[in-house]
């Protein structure tokens, strides 16, 4: 007999109470479970005492925005997956998300069942790979080894810190190793197909921080020309 899964852990941070009190209450009808957190401080608190499976971050908060926050959190190692809301929707304000280690981003207004939708995409691509009946051979990249099933990149040192978006963007690229994807293709992979095309430049950025010897000069995640982009495994 299975054991039924907890329902995913939410936390909604947002200075505006009613909607607060409205995303918690509509997302706990949902079926997840949602705790809120009314500024950064207060968010802090609860992460430091709670274990969440995704965030929903507003960007624009008194005191520390929700930018700086998820800066703060990436830098000191959280993976948890966030979220974005801003009434701020210009291209250029989803890129600085990306930037600082958002994994998707929402702007106000929007639909709660698009909201809903958003947290089920990114949750199930921040989950495990179930077993098949084909698994996939960890990739070699210099010295690290990636499991495109566990989502882990792993080295001498230990396992490498991926956030939820990078893992899958790096999964995307591995299962298809060799093959230029452009970066549609990717956005597809990646449950964002709204997603534009520096945003997927942003997320390949900061993955190469973590998987290039030099960024600049990147050996395994490659840029084609006027094509997009191809994972090049070796030692």
């Amino acid at each position: 007999m299975e054991t039924a899964m907890p329902p995913a852990h939410l936390l909604v941070v947002d200075d505006d109470a009613r909607l607060r009190n409205l995303l918690q209450r509509f997302l706990s009808e949902q079926g997840f479970r949602v705790s809120a957190a009314a500024d950064a401080t207060a968010a802090r608190q609860a992460l430091a005492s709670m274990s969440f499976d995704l965030l929903v971050l507003d960007v624009m908060m008194p005191g520390e925005s929700g930018l700086d926050l998820t800066e703060s959190l990436r830098r000191d190692g959280h993976e948890v997956p966030i979220l974005m809301l801003t009434a701020a929707g210009a291209p250029d304000d989803r890129i600085a998300g990306f930037e600082r280690g958002a994994d998707d981003y929402l702007a106000k207004p929007f639909d709660p069942r698009e909201l809903a939708l958003r947290i089920r995409t990114i949750l199930k691509r921040a989950a495990p790979a179930a077993p098949s009946g084909l698994l996939m051979a960890p990739v070699q990249l210099g010295p690290h080894w990636f499991d495109p099933e566990r989502g882990e990149l792993r080295g001498q040192d230990g396992t490498q810190r991926l956030t939820g978006g990078e893992a899958a963007l790096l999964s995307a690229l591995a299962r298809r190793a060799g093959d230029v994807l452009t970066r549609e293709e990717i956005a597809a992979a990646l449950g964002t197909p709204e997603a534009g095309e520096r945003a997927i430049d942003v997320q390949v950025t900061r993955l190469r921080r973590k998987i290039e010897p030099d960024p600049r000069e990147p050996r395994f995640l490659q840029t084609i020309r006027h094509r997009g982009y191809v994972l090049r495994p070796g030692a």
